[in-house]
């Protein structure tokens, strides 16, 4: 055997053994590569040493008994066999050549018709066609493998967005089954279906679509932001279809949203500092002078205008110290705090509320406290302005608060919910910044207060709300 050339396994599955002789001499003659042959005469057999060996290739006569070539073909390719079936038969015949290549048969050829030249051609050709199906295969492994493994959403639709396949991000991000979303369209899953014009006309006008931003919803009710890109595809029977990949940026958006707030607040802090040393200079000096003439003048009615000026003017003081406390980072001392601990005293610190209006409060306490990392009143203050929202928020006697913790992956979880009037989304998004209220006769500087509070423990809130359905308020502590 030359070292140089290729060794090429094959399988004979013939049940005339003179066919077969036959068969061996045109091997015998054939020069380009050094062949192992095995014989074989029974359909049984055949499927045996093609299960459970690596052939090259492997030549097949058609009359099996009981059963024929093109039937081991289509029990090979069940499989998923690569090994290259060639079909052998005495005779032509036009039907079966249709058949066999049907099934799956690299080739055809007619005994009586056969000599080595041809025998070679068939081989080259069949070992070149195996090269390229080995190379799709891999290809295909190879994108298989990014498909159902990337973190994004990878799917491939309709030109109406009517999904065939998607990848198991889909379960991961939107909490949906590949199930699920098989048959639906993509506006299925969306909080806007009609803000899809743009990409529709996007898609249909560039053929592509990039970074287009829309809001699903999770099978849970949660909205997440993601990004979608897809473009127009034609397989091979000139059918169009869209590719494309859906992109989470819920926790960036949450990020960007926080880190303009902070700047909002920062801003607001640097104005309130000029505020206040502008206006309380001359307060001050209010201040002295009130008192010098109350301590001089005797006058009853003066005395009585003066301390008006006097109550006003401490009450502008107090506003402007209760704005700085609001807009500058919460000085904190750090101590071991019981998360539930901390909870029960500032339930206690509204237990007269709560009875007074008939107001149900529920807790669901995890089984394992956390320890948290906290200053323990700055907390319990910060706390506090949440739950009393809540009770602002709800209607007397019906009134319903649950107060939740859960402890996981090293972090300590804090559901405030209630089932009050909600929050409207453009309410929402102004919920923390200084001065912003909706209550009649309030300033706007709890739910502020509370933000520079959490931001200090480096604690995370979230609010989730729906009008005349109730808010939910979670924090997320690191332990």
């Amino acid at each position: 055997m030359n070292s140089s050339q290729q060794l090429v396994k094959v399988l004979v599955v013939e049940d005339d053994e003179d066919d077969f002789l036959l068969i061996s001499t045109y091997f015998s003659n054939i020069r380009v590569w050094t062949f192992e042959i095995k014989w074989v005469q029974r359909y049984a057999d055949a499927l045996d040493e093609l299960y459970a060996n690596n052939y090259t290739i492997c030549f097949c006569d058609y009359s099996l008994g009981a059963k024929n070539g093109i039937d081991l073909i289509k029990a090979v390719k069940t499989k998923k066999i690569l090994t290259p079936l060639i079909l052998l038969t005495g005779k032509g015949n036009y039907n079966i050549d249709i058949e066999a290549t049907k099934a799956g048969a690299f080739d055809y050829l007619i005994k009586a018709e056969l000599d080595a030249d041809k025998l070679e051609r068939t081989v080259r050709y069949s070992l070149e066609r195996l090269h390229s199906l080995q190379i799709i295969q891999e290809n295909e492994r190879r994108y298989r493998n990014i498909f159902e493994k990337s973190k994004d959403i990878v799917f491939i639709s309709k030109p109406d967005t009517t999904i065939t396949n998607i990848n198991y991000a889909v379960t991961d991000i939107l909490d949906f089954s590949i199930a699920d979303c098989q048959g639906r369209p993509l506006t299925a899953f969306l909080k806007d279906p009609g803000g899809m014009d743009y990409f529709f006309n996007a898609v249909h006008t560039h053929g592509e679509i990039e970074n287009y931003e829309a809001d699903f919803i999770t099978a849970g009710g949660e909205i997440k932001t993601c990004l979608i890109s897809a473009s127009v595809e034609v397989d091979s029977e000139e059918d169009t279809y869209l590719q494309g990949i859906i992109h989470d940026i819920t926790d960036l958006k949450k990020a960007e949203k926080s880190s303009l707030h902070a700047e909002k607040l920062a801003a607001s802090g640097r104005f309130i500092l000029t505020l206040a040393h502008e206006v309380r200079n001359p307060l001050n000096n209010i201040k002295l002078a009130v008192e010098n003439l109350l301590d001089t003048i005797d006058n009853e009615e003066t005395h009585f205008f003066l301390d008006i000026i006097q109550r006003n003017g401490q009450r502008i003081n107090d506003l402007i110290t209760e704005l700085l406390q609001s807009s500058r980072p919460a000085d904190i001392s750090l101590n071991d705090v019981s998360l539930h601990s901390l909870l029960r005293n500032v339930v206690a610190t509204v237990q007269d509320k709560l009875l007074l209006r008939n107001i149900t409060l529920q807790f669901h306490f995890d089984q394992q406290d956390a320890v948290l990392k906290a200053d323990a009143a700055k907390l319990e203050m910060a706390i506090l302005n949440i739950l009393v929202n809540a009770i602002e928020a709800v209607e007397d006697t019906t009134g319903l608060i649950e107060i939740s913790t859960s402890v996981q992956n090293n972090r300590a979880i804090l559901m405030i919910s209630d089932n009050g009037y909600g929050i409207s989304a453009e309410n929402k998004d102004k919920l923390f910044e200084p001065y912003f209220t909706s209550k009649r006769n309030g300033i706007g500087l709890g739910l502020a207060t509370t933000f520079n509070i959490l931001q200090s423990h480096n604690a995370k809130i979230d609010v989730k709300s729906q009008l005349n359905a109730g808010t939910l308020f979670t924090v997320h502590f690191a332990l």
